[in-house]
């Protein structure tokens, strides 16, 4: 397994505070992973095994635990002398009333607490509560194609077609590279997915109709890169004859982005440089999660790429947006802090037409922010000030 220092240089200068480091991803990106390489380098810092707790809530052998009495009773036994300890916590949202014992042992020990979930609501309702500025948080995501290429051992003149196509199609969670062929791959993805669905959502959130929820996250992995209303999907289901309320949808959209199996993505007025609230566009965590609900439509290589684009950003830290401008839209906004990117995102550009439209889309942004345009062409096109990057190259950025 590959160090994962694009996330561990984040957390490591937060190893020995008492705040709460909250780590959150889709079940199987790697993070139980990511906790054993932190508690590897503490003891490279000289923590002794016995000062470190580590608890996965999906080993049986903690099945015991079913209350979070049990949990803080279990924890304090633990904590036998007045040395600093380190506390992991994996895929804590199982445990009922979680939040109150984090609090707790933040309160009474000196202790470094870390806690994973699988639910991009772990920070929201009592946790923010209770532990409003005394949290940080981490969002972990799938291999990146360029740690997949790490992983492989394959330089950049190395990489071949087959090696980002394959990426397109299958994602990169972690587990799927051991599997040996097409069919054991499609057997994991699908139990990771029926996972997330089935006990995730469906179970816990009470969901009735599990057949309509599956068709609505076939219709987004259906129509990648599109933009989405609640009115323009109920609309759908009515052309097919069956109605649905903007409630249920509402619901149900909600539900699958607290999954973390799709990303919201909300548009970005570029020249009113505010955040708008309606008409979004759904991309997904793992491109090998969608083969699963994809029933026979192919998708265009240029919505896949687009995809790949979008989560890379994620990767490398951005708030990330469809950009609105007079004339249209950009692909996406990339934005940490005060610093922003454009991006454009085409499969190849075949001809002048094609070049024109891209590169066109940034018409009418007056700032002087870097714009890229991506693509897997490998002549550079780059003129007028705008950039142009293979995509293979782009991914494999440090």
């Amino acid at each position: 397994m590959i160090k994962r220092e694009n996330y561990l240089s984040r957390i490591r200068g937060f190893y020995h505070k008492d705040l709460i480091k909250v780590i959150t991803g889709i079940r199987r990106c790697g993070k139980s992973v990511l906790l054993m390489q932190i508690m590897d380098e503490l003891k490279e810092q000289h923590v002794l095994e016995n000062q470190m707790i580590y608890i996965n809530f999906e080993d049986y052998d903690y099945s015991f635990i079913k209350t979070g009495m049990q949990l803080h009773e279990y924890i304090k036994e633990k904590i036998v002398t007045q040395e600093k300890y380190y506390l992991f916590l994996d895929e804590i949202q199982v445990v009922p009333d979680f939040e109150r014992v984090i609090n707790s042992l933040r309160m009474k020990f000196n202790i470094s607490i870390f806690i994973t979930g699988s639910n991009g609501k772990l920070l929201s309702g009592e946790l923010a509560t209770f532990l409003s500025g005394r949290y940080v948080s981490f969002s972990i995501y799938p291999f990146s194609f360029s740690e997949v290429c790490e992983m492989k051992g394959i330089e950049r003149n190395e990489v071949r077609d087959d090696n980002i196509i394959d990426y397109m199609n299958w994602g990169g969670l972690p587990q799927r590279f051991m599997m040996e062929d097409a069919e054991q791959t499609k057997t994991f993805l699908r139990d990771v997915y029926d996972t997330i669905v089935l006990r995730d959502i469906v179970q816990r959130a009470g969901i009735k109709d599990i057949d309509l929820f599956e068709r609505i996250i076939e219709y987004l992995v259906c129509n990648p890169s599109q933009i989405f209303s609640v009115k323009s999907i109920s609309d759908y289901f009515l052309s097919v004859n069956r109605k649905v309320s903007k409630e249920t949808i509402y619901n149900y959209l909600e539900h699958i982005t607290a999954s973390l199996i799709m990303s919201k993505v909300s548009r970005y007025d570029i020249r009113g440089k505010r955040i708008l609230t309606k008409m979004d566009k759904y991309y997904l965590t793992d491109m090998g999660l969608g083969r699963i609900r994809n029933s026979g439509f192919k998708l265009e290589m240029g919505a896949l790429l687009k995809n790949v684009v979008f989560n890379e950003l994620l990767v490398r830290g951005y708030e990330v947006y469809v950009g609105k401008t007079r004339y249209g839209e950009v692909d996406f906004v990339a934005i940490k802090g005060n610093h922003k990117e454009y991006y454009q995102v085409a499969y190849y550009l075949y001809d002048q037409k094609v070049i024109d439209r891209e590169f066109g889309a940034f018409s009418g942004i007056a700032d002087n922010y870097p714009k890229y345009v991506i693509s897997f062409d490998k002549n550079d096109f780059s003129r007028d000030g705008i950039i142009h990057k293979n995509a293979i190259d782009f991914l494999l950025e440090k």
